[in-house]
């Protein structure tokens, strides 16, 4: 152990930091990290030489970094992580692993022996996987990665869902996702052509993880930086990062792409929100405001109900009394009611939602608070 941890993130915040992932994640402050994406060795169990059908060499991962004397170092090694990124999380936040079928059950194990909760395992299906050479096998087409919140019990933790809606035409994000493999332009290569890192992540599958569960001005970690995806995309969506590598040569090569990342304008790092993260506008604060009055009549849709608004912010029919959605439900014969949109206002010669009112307040509120990070 024998390290003092930082008393503040915020001097090492949008940096690298080269050295052991052990010994520097037990530097970082406690409760400081909102999202990790931890992209640790494999432990490829691999022997001897992968040849395509004419004989050229298939590129593997050879790395030291990567290999491990048996099952149970790997295990040792693994817990010691995520032990140590469990403490720099915040109790709100959560780490998403990724990993193959070499490592990542191992991984799940010590996630669940941990406490860590498990929120979803989300499969990335390669649209253009490595062929099996051999044929003794199924075609490796996927990777899994899991994602998990700090405790078994946490209530609060961040899943922009309607962000993901919208980046998938308004469907439901499935835990499926198909992606193509780092290639083309942006896979790293060195002057002879060769990769510089073996397992390059692409930006698309980072772009994904880091908008579905972090806001802009959070910080996320990254313990296995590599190349530096992580932090690209990080500062891409306006959010801060910290990253840990071990390997100089792999430090040099994402300090010069991040140096050449831009980040993404204000206004277009707003993401789609849900009702749920609306806040929560009570009837009684439109009868307070003034812009429903007590005595006023509400009116259900076409006229067919009708409910005198008290003091209160209750409102009465002829039997009965209560809220907006208890009266809204009691008039219909119904077990529920959404009394913001079953009742209505009369605006002259029209029956207007008392929704938008509520909308009015909520856009006051939006005003009047803090602005986004």
């Amino acid at each position: 152990m024998g390290f003092a941890a930082r008393p503040d993130v915020r001097p090492i915040l949008d940096s690298i930091l080269q050295g052991d992932c052990l010994e520097e994640l037990r530097k970082l402050p406690a409760s400081s990290i909102d999202l990790i994406f931890a992209d640790p060795p494999y432990n490829l169990q691999l022997s001897g030489e992968l040849l395509r059908p004419d004989q050229s060499r298939v590129e593997g991962v050879d790395e030291a970094w990567d290999q491990f004397a048996t099952f149970q170092a790997y295990d040792a090694f693994t817990r010691d992580w995520l032990t140590a990124c469990q403490r720099v999380l915040k109790d709100t936040g959560t780490l998403w692993v990724i990993g193959s079928y070499h490592n990542i059950f191992r991984v799940g194990t010590q996630l669940q022996d941990l406490g860590f909760w498990i929120l979803n395992d989300v499969v990335w299906r390669k649209t253009n996987p490595m062929p099996n050479f051999r044929g003794k096998r199924f075609t490796n087409a996927h990777e899994t990665m899991i994602w998990a919140s700090k405790t078994a019990g946490q209530k609060t933790y961040t899943f922009n869902y309607s962000a993901m809606k919208a980046l998938n035409d308004d469907l439901q994000m499935r835990s499926d996702w198909l992606l193509p493999i780092c290639n083309g332009a942006e896979r790293l290569k060195d002057e002879d052509g060769a990769k510089i890192h073996p397992t390059q992540k692409p930006e698309a599958l980072l772009h994904r993880v880091i908008l579905a569960s972090s806001n802009r001005g959070d910080v996320v970690l990254d313990p296995f930086f590599g190349t530096g995806t992580t932090g690209v995309v990080a500062k891409k969506l306006g959010r801060h990062f910290v990253g840990i590598e071990r390997e100089k040569a792999y430090v040099k090569v994402a300090r010069d792409r991040l140096a050449a990342t831009k980040a993404v304008d204000g206004d277009a790092l707003k993401v789609t929100t849900g009702k749920k993260s609306e806040p929560r506008v009570p009837f009684g604060t439109l009868v307070e405001r003034g812009l429903i009055k007590p005595g006023e009549t509400l009116y259900g849709p076409g006229g067919r109900h009708a409910a005198k608004v008290r003091a209160d912010g209750s409102i009465a029919c002829r039997d009965a009394s209560g809220s907006i959605h208890k009266i809204g439900a009691h008039v219909q014969g119904a077990e529920a009611c959404n009394g913001w949109t079953f009742w209505h206002f009369r605006k002259g010669k029209s029956l207007v939602p008392i929704d938008l009112l509520r909308q009015k307040i909520r856009t006051e509120m939006r005003a009047d608070g803090p602005s986004a990070a």
